[in-house]
Order: C-alpha cells, then structure tokens, then sequence
C-alpha cells in the first residue's frame, strides 16, 4: 500500500470519529493485537477498540514484548472470534491480512484495509522474528496516529 493510499484512509477514518474501531486479521495474535493496544493509548475515552480473527488462537508473546518496549502492556489480551463481536455496535472495521484471507465482518461498518506482513511468519533467530512485530508495531503507530490526530 502506498503512503497516500493509508494516509487517505486514516484520515477519512478520522473525520468519521468512530465510536467502536474493530481490528481484525486471522488469528488475532500479532497485527490486530498489536492495533488494538496502540489504538487504545491513542483513542479519546469515548471511543471503544477491540480485535478479533476468523481463527483465534492466543496472543503472540513477541506482539506482547514489542508493545512493552513502548510502554504498552497487552499482556492480559486474549485472541478472540470476530462472531463474539456485535456488528450492530462496531462503526468502522480495520482489517490487516496481508498473505491471507481477511476475516469477512458482516456489520455495516465503515472498512478500511492496511494489509501489513504477519509478523508472526517471520523466521530466523528471535531477535530477527522481533524486529519483524517491531517494524509493524511502528507502522501501526505511525498509521493510527493519523487517525486518532496524535
């Protein structure tokens, strides 16, 4: 995605002020788990974010260490089924896939699509898997400091 492509779309995000942001990728590991931490230091009070994935399984240790390196603690997040998310509540839906098939959110929902790389896939040793949810980490912020005008 080129910078104006997000850009555009942050910025659209922002004026429609959403009440409820949804992020979701497949597994709500890594990118969603990651957004929705960094979103939620972002975010007014008012405005509810929560992730979810089509196929939940647990919170990527590494997702966890890359936001305690920036002062977030999402230690206590669990990867959730984007089925136990209300559509009728969420305004806009953030989706993150890149190599894989987003989740399909059946909400009417403003959508916006940031396909970054899945951290997650990221070989080799540890310090290489963790500069791969760093460098996410750092585009999600860069992206949603747009929307949230930080």
């Amino acid at each position: 995605m080129t910078g104006a492509d997000w850009r555009h779309e942050a910025e659209e995000l922002r004026r429609l002020a959403p009440r409820h942001v949804l992020f979701l990728c497949v597994a709500n590991s890594a990118r969603s788990q990651m957004a929705e931490g960094i979103a939620r230091s972002l975010a007014p009070a008012r405005v509810t974010v929560s992730s979810a994935g089509s196929q939940p399984s647990r919170v990527n240790p590494l997702a966890v260490r890359a936001l305690a390196e920036i002062g977030l603690d999402i230690a206590g997040h669990r990867s959730k089924s984007v089925e136990a998310i209300p559509p009728d509540t969420v305004d806009a839906v953030v989706t993150l896939c890149a190599e894989e098939v987003c989740p399909a959110f059946l909400g009417k929902a403003h959508r916006v699509h940031w396909g970054l790389p899945d951290p997650a896939g990221a070989g080799g040793p540890e310090e290489d898997r963790l500069q791969a949810f760093r460098d996410v980490r750092d585009e999600l912020r860069r992206r949603l400091a747009v929307v949230f005008g930080r």
